[in-house]
C-alpha cells in the first residue's frame, strides 16, 4: 500500500515537473507572472517555471497581421456621407506593453483606425478621397503607428480596401465618366483626321515642291543645251571665218612668193571689193590710191571685150 502511494506521489510529482517544462516556438513569446507581477518574457527556447507561483500570462504572437475591419461611415468636406473599409497590417514589438498597454488591443486598434479615418476623409472633398488613395493610406498609417506605439504595436501599413459611395453618387460618376469617354472619343476622332489632312496637306506640297524642281532642273537642261548648241555654232563661224582670213593670207604669201608686184595687189584687193559689193551695198568707198587702178581696171576689161 505504501509503494502505491509513493508511486502515485511520483506520478504527481512528474506530472507537475513536465507541466512545468515550456518551449517556446518560433515567432512567440510568453509573458510570464510570478504572484501575479510581470517576471520577464520568455523568447523561442527551452524555459522552466516554478510550479504555483510561475505562470503564463499571455502568448503574444511575433508575426505580421492582419485585420480587415468592416466598412465605417465617414463625411467629406462637401457633404457626401461614404463608408469605407480598411486593412491594417501590423506587428507587436514588445510583448509586456501589448500584454498590459490596452485591455483590448484589436477593439482600439479598430476605434482608432475608424476615428483616424473620419479626421482625414473630413479635410478631403468626393474627388479627392477617391484618387488620394496613397495619401490617405500614409497619413493613416503615421497616425496609428504612433497611437499604438505605447501598446507595443508597430503598424506597418494600412490600405483603403473599398470605398462606397451612396448609389446616386455612383449614378452621377458613372454618367460623368461615359461623357468623359464620348469626349475623349471625339477628341481622338478630331484629332485622327487633323493629323490625315495634315498628312494630306504635306503630300500635296511635297508634290508642288517636287514638280517645281523637275521644270526648273529641265529648265536648266534646256538653257544649258541651247547655250552649248549656241556655243558650237559660235565656234564654227569662228573657224569659218578663220580658215577664210588662213585661206587670204595664204593667197598674199603666195603672191608675194610668186613676186607680184604691188600693182597686182592692188587689183587683189579690188576683187575682194567687187565680192563685198555683191551683198546689198550700192555704196562703196575705196581709199584714193586705189581709184587709179580701179579706172585702169575698168578699161582693161572693156578693151578685152571689145578685142572678143
Amino acid at each position: 500500500m505504501e509503494l502505491i502511494i509513493i508511486g502515485i506521489v511520483v506520478a504527481i510529482l512528474l506530472l507537475i515537473f513536465i507541466s512545468c517544462i515550456k518551449i517556446v516556438p518560433q515567432a512567440q513569446a510568453y509573458v510570464m507572472e510570478r504572484l501575479g507581477a510581470y517576471q520577464g518574457t520568455w523568447s523561442v527556447g527551452f524555459h522552466i517555471k516554478v510550479p504555483f507561483i510561475d505562470k503564463v500570462a499571455r502568448r503574444v504572437n511575433l508575426k505580421e497581421q492582419v485585420a480587415d475591419f468592416p466598412p465605417q461611415p465617414v463625411i467629406t468636406k462637401d457633404n457626401v456621407t461614404m463608408r469605407i473599409d480598411t486593412v491594417v497590417f501590423y506587428q507587436i514589438t514588445d510583448p509586456k506593453l501589448f500584454t498590459y498597454g490596452v485591455e483590448n488591443p484589436m477593439m482600439a486598434i479598430e476605434n482608432l483606425t475608424a476615428t483616424t479615418l473620419r479626421n482625414i476623409i473630413g479635410d478631403l472633398e468626393l474627388d479627392q478621397t477617391l484618387t488620394s488613395r496613397e495619401t490617405i493610406n500614409t497619413k493613416m498609417r503615421a497616425a496609428l503607428d504612433i497611437a499604438t506605439d505605447p501598446w507595443g504595436i508597430k503598424v506597418n501599413r494600412v490600405e483603403l480596401k473599398n470605398i462606397i459611395p451612396p448609389a446616386e453618387i455612383q449614378n452621377a460618376m458613372e454618367k460623368q465618366m461615359k461623357a468623359e469617354r464620348e469626349r475623349r472619343e471625339a477628341v481622338t476622332r478630331a484629332e485622327g483626321e487633323k493629323k490625315a489632312n495634315i498628312l494630306v496637306a504635306e503630300g500635296e506640297k511635297e508634290s508642288a515642291i517636287l514638280r517645281a524642281e523637275a521644270e526648273k532642273q529641265s529648265a536648266i537642261l534646256r538653257a544649258e543645251a541651247q547655250k552649248e548648241r549656241m556655243i558650237r555654232e559660235a565656234e564654227g563661224e569662228a573657224e569659218a571665218i578663220l580658215k577664210v582670213q588662213q585661206a587670204n593670207a595664204d593667197g598674199i604669201r603666195m603672191l608675194k612668193e610668186a613676186g607680184a608686184d604691188e600693182a597686182v595687189l592692188k587689183i587683189k584687193s579690188l576683187e575682194a571689193f567687187e565680192k563685198v559689193a555683191d551683198g546689198q551695198a550700192t555704196t562703196i568707198l575705196l581709199p584714193a590710191e586705189l581709184q587709179g587702178i580701179a579706172s585702169i581696171a575698168a578699161a582693161f576689161k572693156e578693151g578685152s571685150s571689145v578685142t572678143q
